[in-house]
């Protein structure tokens, strides 16, 4: 592979892995110092907080190996909850296979025998805390997979703008009125045809127009 082609996907999939090994970073990290404070160990420990941000990164791994799953994009085409809840349940089954067999990997580094795994994970396996890990790794990925199947919905970052840069009195509409009328164009372009929305004598046609004029930006002129 030449290097600018190896160079670029090795960008791809920084970028790729930045956002969730970050956000589970903070979540993981909240749920240790919450954690702390309810048992009233005050004292902050340090290794904590870096056992949550390597597994952080564990999980941004593994978010990148499920993206690489051809299945995982099943029903992008359906209502949004099903890709919402169908990619939750995919990351943290790819997550929980990880977890399971990094536990497996450190009992046999430990001198543990390959017969005896079954016995290790019988008796000896802490399942009530990989449980709880577990469950707050689903809620984690269901806060994140929303944001992130909310963000490509939008399209071009219109989530984050809206968030965080974008005041409202810049929009000629309000953002719910905004989404309903994305809503009613989205709902035209399903119950017309292509030829009916280009023709400039037809009531789609007409209804479109609105529809946009209404979406467009005007930028108040300064006095």
């Amino acid at each position: 592979m030449p290097k600018s082609r190896l160079l670029a996907l090795v960008i791809k999939e920084l970028r790729e892995i930045v956002a969730p090994t970050a956000f589970f970073a903070v979540g993981f990290n909240l749920i240790v110092l919450t954690t702390h404070l309810i048992l009233a160990d005050y004292l902050v420990r340090f290794g904590s907080f870096m056992v949550a941000t390597v597994a952080a990164l564990l999980v941004g791994k593994a978010v990148l190996v499920a993206n690489a799953l051809p299945f995982l994009r099943r029903y992008d085409a359906g209502p949004l909850i099903k890709p919402i809840l169908f990619k939750t349940i995919v990351y943290c089954a790819v997550v929980f296979l990880v977890r399971f067999l990094e536990q497996l990997i450190e009992y046999l580094l430990r001198g543990g025998k390959l017969r005896a795994i079954p016995e290790y994970v019988a008796a000896h396996f802490t399942w009530h805390r990989f449980a709880a890990i577990q469950i707050w790794i689903f809620v984690l990925f269901l806060i994140y997979t929303t944001g992130t199947e909310l963000n490509a919905l939008f399209g071009d970052g219109e989530l984050a703008k809206i968030l965080f840069t974008r005041r409202s009195s810049d929009l000629k509409l309000n953002r719910r009125q905004r989404i309903r009328a994305l809503v009613k164009l989205s709902r035209l372009t399903e119950t017309h045809t292509l030829d009916e929305l280009r023709d400039g004598n037809s009531a789609a046609h007409a209804e479109m127009i609105g529809l946009i004029s209404g979406l467009a930006t005007r930028k108040v002129p300064e006095s």
